[in-house]
């Protein structure tokens, strides 16, 4: 199958350099924001624009946004709010009538899908979210397996970093910090993207994939160089030995994809 046409729900901090590269790649792009200011933007970029917000727009919106479209990502994460699992389960649900049965999807979930289990996390185990964001993105994982079938494919990427996602901020100043002997589970932006090219050159479909750097360096020494790196105090941890964790393997993605990571040692990235 040629690709020509994409619709890309969610034009963010990933969605729209998303676009922007299947723009390059001269495939065709619908683009959807929740942000009016953007639609310029979206123009700008040569992506056609949608104003829609999951749950309360239109249907002659949905049906337009996703017209001709091959493909749809779905680049949509739950908002924290409360009763999140309904309301999340709601703003995906109400775009799925309007997607055809010729149309594949590539939903992209997240590895907090996965339970703390201290040991390496496969993508056949059983998923077991243990926070409120983990069960909702659980819950709509299942939703689309159950719309969609082998026209879905769903990407559990893990923490995001790259360009002005600096993880130097994130536990900066921070004191007394647990897991600090805690292996982290990172990607970077570029290798989100790469991950899904390959996905639609290699016309993988009906698969659950993680997405995760190859190196895993402890907690404690990623967070501390991470903040250094752009001149903040780095945390500091607890010399704690109740460690929890886990280890996403990115062994399917290499394989069935195969796929080599750009930025393979968090550590070498902060130091690019």
């Amino acid at each position: 199958m040629t690709i020509k046409n994409i619709s890309v729900l969610g034009c963010g901090w990933l969605g729209l350099p998303l676009a922007t590269n299947f723009i390059a790649q001269q495939i065709a792009v619908k683009g959807s924001t929740t942000t009016p200011s953007k639609i310029e933007l979206l123009k700008h970029k040569n992506i056609t624009p949608f104003l829609l917000t999951l749950g309360k727009t239109d249907g002659d919106v949905y049906k337009s946004f996703l017209k001709d479209s091959d493909v749809i990502i779905i680049n949509f994460p739950p908002k924290r709010v409360p009763n999140i699992i309904e309301v999340y389960q709601k703003q995906i649900q109400s775009i799925l009538p309007y997607i055809s049965n010729s149309q594949k999807v590539i939903f992209i979930s997240s590895t907090s899908v996965y339970k703390n289990t201290n040991a390496v996390i496969l993508e056949h185990l059983d998923a077991q979210p243990e926070k409120a964001s983990g069960k909702a993105v659980l819950a709509v994982e299942r939703l689309l397996q159950d719309a969609l079938g082998a026209r879905l494919t769903i990407l559990r990427f893990s923490g995001l970093v790259g360009y002005d996602r600096l993880p130097g901020r994130f536990l900066a100043n921070k004191k007394e910090l647990k897991n600090g002997d805690a292996p982290v589970n990172i990607i970077h932006r570029d290798d989100c993207i790469g991950l899904i090219n390959a996905i639609l050159q290699k016309h993988v479909w009906g698969e659950i994939i993680n997405g995760c750097a190859d190196k895993h360096p402890l907690r404690k020494i990623f967070y501390t160089e991470a903040a250094l790196k752009i001149g903040l105090t780095p945390p500091t941890f607890l010399q704690d030995n109740a460690t929890s964790y886990k280890i996403i393997s990115n062994a399917k993605s290499r394989s069935m994809l195969d796929y080599e990571y750009m930025y393979p040692d968090p550590l070498l990235y902060l130091k690019a």
